[in-house]
């Protein structure tokens, strides 16, 4: 009688182990899905419109009528702490509020997980621009086509933000043109990582939507001031530093559609 008890609690055991690896096995999600990243620019507290009038903490005026960026290098860590890098050749995209489809990336074939953080570059890495004109497959025309390159010796813009402001020593609107990227010997180029509000729950049938508030005046007027009046064209030296520290403040991940 003890013998065929223990044989029923042996069998017990084993359909319960059985009974929890499956459970653990459905709770692990397989396959692929997609992730959108959505970028959102805004002034401050408002949205970012065009040739409309904003007044930073330093008494100038400022109207925007450009906004691009370069974003690289999407890196995505999950909740257990790996990441999930996007291959290179699909990891460069040229944000221009003008263009309202740029402002929304789709990234396929990624593996399905919960997500709690995402990291990208603005700019273009040196690694990536050392590969020289050929290594570049067709990002170069892209870039071109955009407006976002000096030229190929003098590379890519990282950032084109440009408009007109007005100040108390400058009454009427005056140019001012806001261009980061490698000026002599600094490269420029700004890694952002963002911890996510909730987790991405990239699925087979679920595509999450991370939305990422981009408040570009925190470009000129964040930790470090930029007055225009003291040199609207900023290009590089002392103030494209400036800007360069700034780029870590400009983005935030605010909300996340997990539908």
């Amino acid at each position: 009688m003890k013998l065929q008890f223990k044989n029923i609690l042996a069998v017990l055991a084993i359909a319960f182990t059985f009974t929890a690896c499956s459970n653990d096995d459905d709770n692990t999600p397989t396959g692929e899905g997609s992730l959108k990243l959505e970028f959102d620019n805004v002034y401050k507290s408002a949205d970012l419109a065009f040739n409309t009038a904003y007044t930073n903490t330093n008494g100038e005026t400022v109207k925007v009528n450009k906004a691009k960026y370069i974003v690289s290098n999407i890196v995505l860590t999950k909740a257990d702490g790996t990441t999930y890098t996007v291959p290179k050749s699909e990891s460069y995209f040229i944000i221009d509020e003008a263009t309202a489809a740029s402002t929304l990336l789709t990234l396929p074939n990624i593996p399905a997980a919960n997500y709690t953080k995402v990291s990208f570059g603005i700019g273009v890495d040196q690694e990536q621009f050392l590969l020289g004109a050929d290594g570049q497959g067709n990002f170069l025309a892209q870039a071109q086509a955009a407006g976002m390159m000096w030229s190929w010796s003098a590379g890519y813009k990282f950032i084109a933000f440009e408009g007109t402001f007005t100040s108390s020593a400058v009454t009427t609107d005056a140019t001012f043109m806001l261009h980061t990227g490698k000026t002599g010997t600094d490269y420029n180029y700004a890694t952002v990582t963002l911890d996510l509000p909730e987790n991405a729950l990239v699925r087979t049938n679920i595509t999450p939507q991370v939305h990422i508030m981009a408040d570009l005046a925190q470009l000129i007027d964040g930790t470090n001031k930029i007055n225009f009046a003291d040199g609207a064209m900023v290009m590089g030296g002392a103030k494209l530093a400036l800007v360069t520290a700034n780029i870590a403040n400009v983005f935030e991940a605010h909300h996340v559609h997990n539908d």
